[in-house]
């Protein structure tokens, strides 16, 4: 017997006012950036009260944010200045990062032991071996390469640690 997965319809927001009309629509997760360490530097990303706002509109709604840290770090970036960006959007129950760079990724898991960090598509994983890693890693969901297709993601998640959670995109610039 199969078992039965629940699935999370994740959408992305660019703006205060698209994060609401996500939620409105029905999404169970929201992904957006924030004033640093996102992939999307020139978008128009969350400042700080924008950001805890959302964190707390979003769980008087019963749903998720999730915040994109998936730049490529230098090392003074994660010596200086993660930790106190991160923080305050930490203690207001922030539900997940979404990391690319390693570094970050063991530098958020060591100063955030409790943080859900999940792996960027950016990491380009095609198979069960780097899910398995990144799970050693401290990882909670790992977002596929763009590129798969519906067997190799059928054959990664038959073969990838069961608790592991994978993500997918459905649709996008790919």
């Amino acid at each position: 017997m199969m078992q039965k997965r629940e699935l999370e319809l994740l959408a992305p927001a660019g703006s205060y006012e698209t994060f609401e009309a996500v939620i409105r629509a029905g999404a169970d997760a929201v992904y957006l950036g924030g004033s640093h360490f996102g992939a999307r530097a020139y978008a128009n990303n969350f400042n700080e009260e924008e950001l805890l706002r959302a964190i707390d509109y979003a769980h008087i709604h019963g749903r998720q944010v999730y915040l994109t840290v998936n730049t490529l770090f230098k090392e003074e970036e994660l010596e200086q200045g993660l930790y106190e960006y991160l923080l305050p959007y930490y203690e207001q129950g922030l539900d997940a990062v979404i990391v690319q760079d390693m570094g970050a990724f063991a530098r958020i898991r060591s100063m955030f032991p409790r943080m859900d960090i999940h792996t960027s598509t950016q990491m380009t994983v095609t198979g069960p071996e780097g899910m398995k890693f990144l799970e050693e890693q401290g990882a909670s969901r790992v977002v596929t390469a763009r590129e798969l297709s519906m067997a190799e993601l059928k054959e990664i998640r038959e073969k990838a640690p069961a608790d592991l959670e994978m993500e997918t995109f459905i649709h996008g610039a790919m």
